[in-house]
């Protein structure tokens, strides 16, 4: 253990101070645990924040990485109604939009001139969708940029491919890889608890069809994040119970490259706006926020070495601040965001690599750009400042915005049945 924080646990609360000393030990904490920290307030909160830090240090060092990557949502067009989404449209309405392929390979030729490295695909899923959509956007991309990194398709959308194409995960999966798929997002996760998620996304991917996608990908060799939506009508023991089935998966698989909380965005999203379940709440507060990012850290000590925050959900100065309570990624650029954005998320849709490396050198940290998995491709260890393509880039708004994407009339979507 530490010396700096040895002497402060004496002053814990003694159930606190067996549990991070566990935790400082390498010992695997326990879902009752976690929630025993999460439930903490005054020196003890501060103490889980510090040894998240301390173990995060000993983890993964004073690096703090980051992704250049695009996010392309081709299609808000979705048959589902989530209650936390606000970005789904339902097809006949107005504001549909769907992006040929042509303008999904323009958008990531785009990005990869502009240095990315990644390009991020999600979308809602459309009624009447070819089973060989997802497919032919990959092989498309893959012929105009082959060494791009296509890290897309929830697990959601992979049941939804699979389900089009009449074929089961494994096979569906396969022909993804085949046509270029990299890595998938691990979103549509929100929490894996089946009550939950028939009151807040009737219908949405079952727990048990999640968990099937994302292992039957990590044995094909196909990575994933992993996430969880917090701060909506959860409790804390089915975050922890979360936690905890994530772990299981990656002792099993070791498929996960990291984790990121998410933290709802209340504003737009229709369970809140419309009140439609009693004791809906508006995300995670400050202390909230810091604690899941800090117990994630603990729990997942000797599991998932990276711990990503969203400076998309929480802006920037709370992203400094969550770095120094277990996180280590900075996530990516992003270029284009819509998801949050809908939802009311006012943090902006582009992060220049130079104000990630800012942001990251003022909390005395060392910035390093990475590639999907976690290989330092640059570490930015000097105070030489460094001009790369996405800096020179002076308005954003050169890439378009969701509410201007909306409003598109040849981006509209037309159903295929009235065609």
């Amino acid at each position: 253990m530490t010396t700096n924080i040895e002497p402060l646990l004496k002053n814990a609360d003694p159930v606190i101070s067996e549990i991070l000393n566990n935790a400082l030990s390498d010992k695997e904490i326990s879902a009752q645990e976690g929630l025993e920290l999460y439930k903490t307030n005054g020196i003890d909160f501060h103490l889980v924040g510090l040894v998240a830090d301390e173990i995060r240090r000993r983890r993964v060092g004073d690096i703090v990485s980051y992704v250049v990557n695009r996010n392309i949502n081709f299609t808000n067009v979705c048959i589902k109604q989530c209650g936390f989404c606000a970005f789904s449209r339902d097809f006949r309405e107005e504001e549909g939009y769907f992006l040929p392929t042509e303008e999904i390979v323009r958008r990531a030729k785009e990005a990869h001139q502009l240095g990315a490295t990644e390009v991020c695909i999600q979308a809602g899923l459309p009624p009447d969708m070819k089973g060989n959509l997802y497919e032919n956007i990959c092989s498309e991309i893959k012929k105009e940029i082959p060494d791009i990194h296509i890290h897309g398709f929830s697990p959601e959308e992979i049941l939804y491919g699979a389900s089009r194409s009449e074929i089961s995960i494994e096979e569906f999966l396969k022909r993804m890889k085949e046509a270029g798929v990299d890595t998938l997002p691990g979103t549509s996760a929100e929490i894996l608890d089946q009550k939950l998620r028939d009151v807040i996304s009737p219908g949405r991917i079952t727990v048990e069809n999640w968990e099937k996608v994302i292992k039957s990908a990590h044995r094909m060799g196909i990575n994933t994040t992993s996430t969880m939506m917090f701060g909506h009508l959860e409790t804390l023991e089915q975050r922890v119970n979360h936690i905890v089935k994530l772990r299981e998966i990656q002792k099993e698989t070791g498929g996960f490259t990291e984790f990121v909380p998410l933290n709802f965005i209340h504003t737009e999203a229709p369970m809140y706006k419309h009140q439609l379940h009693e004791g809906i709440r508006q995300g995670g507060s400050g202390n909230d926020v810091l604690l899941t990012h800090a117990v994630a850290r603990i729990m997942l000590n000797n599991s998932i070495d990276n711990i990503q925050m969203s400076w998309v959900k929480e802006g920037q100065k709370m992203s400094q601040l969550l770095l120094m309570w277990g996180a280590n990624d900075f996530g990516g650029t992003l270029i284009n965001e819509s998801i949050s954005t809908s939802a009311g998320s006012e943090h902006g849709q582009l992060l220049r690599p130079k104000e990630i490396r800012r942001m990251v050198k003022e909390i005395g940290r060392i910035p390093a750009e990475r590639n999907t998995n976690y290989k330092i491709l640059k570490k930015f260890d000097s105070d030489k400042e460094v001009d790369e393509e996405l800096d020179r880039v002076s308005d954003a708004s050169q890439f378009g915005s969701y509410v201007e994407l909306i409003k598109i009339n040849k981006f509209k979507y037309k159903n295929p049945r009235e065609k």
